[in-house]
């Protein structure tokens, strides 16, 4: 067998039993995936299932349809190579679990406007630069105490420290690649353990921000942005894109999300669920682990 399809349910959902279990093993020996048994990487919550002689995706479908009704998210993948080395993550709403400009736009002057351009950013809607730059101008005259005030409403995700922890304990490289500002990513880069944070920053004068960035500007396709450094990274470290992961949740994680070997739509809008194949739709962050084939044991809280 040389792929494994991985089971995640929601914490505390106990949406994984042996029922479940039996069914879908029965449908991939049905489909001719010859498969294993269940091996448990936490009882009751995540189990491998390993396969053979059909495809990841079509294991992955047959999985999906028989746990429509559950609280369970599924991923199938060859076995080789399923522990990766990098990881890149997205911040707003993935790492925390708001979008921090939203948090800023309380203090501007027009806040109806930026949050209408969010929408439309992360939907795909419109251009992410074009909208950030428009959304930054709406951001004009903010100076420390309302970034203070918006970051002390930052929550991170459920599972994202021992999600980070986890991987730097291994000897992975963790980073926090934002289309965000990096008076937030800094912090949360700090908080959770991050080695590294990209971000844009403010043109500031006499304390206050101008409403324009400073380039270079973190934008989805760009040299600077969440592709490009993610491929800065992989070559930095001496990596093959296989070898490295990509979360994120909205339209313009997708190239990033697309090149990574394992690109996973934590809670995504449903563009980025269209697109991508690996997906966290109700196990916590930790779930990214169970997919690399790590044990509940293997956790570095």
């Amino acid at each position: 067998m040389n792929c494994v399809l991985t089971l995640v349910s929601a914490p505390k959902a106990s949406g994984l039993d042996d029922g479940i279990i039996r069914a879908i093993r029965g449908a991939l020996a049905g489909a001719g995936g010859s498969p294993g048994e269940a091996d448990w990487l936490a009882p009751g919550l995540a189990c491998d299932i390993g396969f053979g002689q059909i495809a990841p995706a079509a294991a992955q479908d047959i999985a999906r349809s028989l746990l429509q009704a559950r609280p369970v998210d599924c991923y199938a993948q060859p076995v080789l190579g399923r522990k990766k080395r990098l990881l890149i993550c997205d911040m707003d709403a993935t790492i925390v679990t708001g979008e921090t400009l939203d948090d800023l736009s309380v203090f501007a002057r027009d806040k109806a406007a930026i949050d209408a351009l969010t929408r439309k950013s992360v939907n795909g809607e419109i251009g992410f630069t074009e909208s950030l730059i428009e959304r930054a101008k709406l951001l004009a005259g903010l100076g420390e105490e309302q970034f203070a005030a918006a970051y002390a409403k930052v929550e991170l995700s459920p599972g994202a420290t021992t999600l980070i922890r986890t991987l730097r304990a291994d000897g992975a490289y963790t980073a926090l690649v934002s289309g965000g500002f990096r008076y937030f990513t800094s912090r949360v880069r700090d908080r959770v353990g991050f080695f590294a944070d990209i971000a844009n920053d403010f043109e500031m004068k006499d304390g206050r921000t101008t409403g324009k960035l400073v380039p270079p500007i973190v934008d989805p396709d760009g040299e600077y942005g969440k592709l490009g450094r993610l491929k800065h990274l992989a070559k930095k470290l001496g990596l093959d894109l296989d070898a490295a992961a990509a979360i994120g949740d909205g339209a313009n994680d997708i190239p990033m999300l697309s090149a990574a070997g394992m690109g996973c739509a934590y809670r995504g809008k449903e563009r980025v669920r269209g697109a991508i194949r690996c997906q966290l739709n109700h196990a916590d962050l930790t779930g990214l682990l169970y997919y690399m084939g790590y044990r509940r044991t293997d956790f570095t809280e």
